[in-house]
């Protein structure tokens, strides 16, 4: 896992480091199960303060997607598909709410995926 944090962005460190893990998992380059390294170690490694990894993994752990066991270490909860699915299932609750909302007939919101599609 390669991480890196840019100083001079706009984005805090802890949330460049949140986002990079992130993008990792949706991606599937960290599968569920993978070890994450220590808060120190990455700490150490990105040249950041204990408490700024500390941050970026318990937002992972808050949006499901790391697990951290005591001693044992954090490691990935969410597969790619998990994730991908949680979010999918989300987006079209939202999108059936809105069209039932609208008085459209499955149909017509099927029509309307397509086209987005």
């Amino acid at each position: 896992m390669i991480i890196s944090v840019d100083p001079a962005a706009a984005r805090p460190p802890y949330e460049q480091v949140k986002v990079q893990i992130e993008e990792s998992i949706r991606r599937g380059d960290l599968a569920q199960g993978t070890r994450l390294p220590t808060v120190r170690q990455l700490a150490g490694d990105l040249g950041l303060a204990v408490n700024t990894v500390a941050r970026a993994y318990k937002e992972l752990e808050a949006d499901r997607l790391v697990e951290t066991r005591g001693r044992n270490g954090t490691f990935v909860l969410a597969s790619r598909s998990q994730v991908d699915d949680e979010e999918t299932r989300a987006a079209a609750t939202v999108f059936a709410r809105a069209a039932r909302r609208a008085g459209l007939s499955v149909a017509e919101a099927a029509q309307i995926l397509h086209q987005a599609w």
